[in-house]
């Protein structure tokens, strides 16, 4: 039954570490990338929404400025990163453009998703692309942020030590949650997690299902990857992190052949590890995060594209707003009556929400002088009573 979870599942992060898009010698595995773009491509062509997260950008600025070995030093590294993240894009969108698929640069640091108001920035950017029919390609924004970039101990306790997450492993994580995504996949150069080292002892044996991400499991995966910063520890990690929040985590192999394509159909690939949850984490939190700063009064026509066709709540919509709020906070949507039948975060403020009562999207940039959303409150950003 799990795999028919991954073999449903329809909004999907991929993430490519450094030992996927490049080969041990830091040259571009060019081949490999070429058919993980194809098979994201056939799924997006079968109206799965596909986001990728890539490593590679030190390694390909490595390639690009001759240099024969990795960095050791911080400015030489996100020296490279910045050369190379360029390069890493246009291949993207020369890879993606002839199959047709058009793909867009988000470059994020670990706060755009710890902040409120920018996580709600980049969800709303990721939302809207993926509407349009674009592929987004996320990397960490590794000229300006260390974190990828450095593997950093964590202090000793209860946790005991360890790896904080590295090459992307934990960003994709985190973009997992922030979109409400149904799956994400770890790509890496090992099919999954196994009972022992592969490499090195001949009786080790595929884990092919992971019900929780315990201590124990985290302790048998110490160790890094050959040109990468993260090591299945990092991999694990993001797994729990991702599994907590509702979403499944495949761990499998982005070496071999077909095997995305295989493991996405429902095959027994890699390592799965179920969510923790159903419900979406986002909705959760906003349906029970705690008060509304404020409410949207709205008709009845809305109310019914809201539940009947999972629309967003757009401002022709408005019947009145009742309280003081800021862009980015929770308020309660409600009928004539004060009946709450949701809540959501508001891409307005209220004085801007009183503006636009009863006015048609269109209208948005001449009232306000900027339009930053068509929706008063989007799709992805509510959670509606169940009634």
């Amino acid at each position: 039954m799990n795999r028919r979870d991954v073999a449903a599942a329809r909004r999907i992060v991929i993430k490519l570490g450094t030992g996927v898009v490049t080969h041990p010698e830091a040259g571009l595995a060019l081949g490999r990338l070429s058919s993980l773009v194809e098979a994201a491509c056939d799924l997006h062509r079968q109206g799965r929404e596909v986001i990728v997260v890539s490593s590679g950008a030190v390694g390909m600025g490595q390639r690009v400025l001759g240099l024969s070995k990795r960095p050791d030093s911080l400015g030489l590294r996100q020296a490279c990163a910045a050369v190379g993240q360029g390069h890493l894009m246009a291949l993207y969108t020369q890879l993606f453009g002839q199959l047709g698929v058009k793909a867009a640069q988000v470059l994020l640091i670990q706060e755009d998703l710890a902040d409120r108001d920018r996580a709600l920035c980049v969800r709303t950017t990721l939302m809207r692309l993926l509407e349009l029919g674009v592929v987004p390609i996320l990397n960490e924004n590794d000229s300006v942020s260390v974190r990828e970039l450095i593997e950093y101990r964590r202090n000793q306790g209860a946790a005991g030590p360890g790896l904080e997450f590295g090459d992307n492993d934990g960003l994709s994580a985190r973009v997992a949650v922030a979109i409400d995504a149904d799956l994400l996949v770890i790509l890496t150069d090992v099919d999954g997690l196994y009972t022992a080292n592969p490499r090195t002892d001949p009786e080790a044996r595929r884990i092919g299902e992971l019900a929780d991400v315990s201590e124990e499991a985290l302790a048998r995966t110490a160790g890094t990857l050959a040109g990468g910063t993260g090591g299945m520890t990092s991999k694990l990690e993001a797994a729990r992190l991702a599994s907590k929040a509702g979403i499944g985590v495949l761990i499998t192999s982005g070496h071999l052949p077909g095997a995305l394509v295989a493991a996405l159909g429902g095959e027994d690939r890699g390592t799965y590890v179920p969510p923790a949850q159903r419900r979406s984490a986002h909705r959760r939190q906003i349906a029970s995060g705690g008060p509304a700063r404020g409410g949207l009064v709205v008709n009845d026509g809305a109310i019914a594209a809201l539940r009947e066709r999972k629309a967003s709540l757009l401002p022709i919509g408005l019947v009145r707003v009742d309280g003081e709020f800021a862009r980015g906070e929770l308020v309660e949507l409600r009928d004539g009556s004060g009946r709450v039948h949701g809540r959501g975060l508001v891409n307005y403020s209220s004085e801007e929400c009183r503006r636009l009562v009863g006015r048609h999207s269109s209208e948005i940039a001449s009232i306000l002088g900027f339009c930053g959303y068509d929706a008063v409150v989007g799709r992805d950003n509510l959670a509606l009573s169940e009634v």
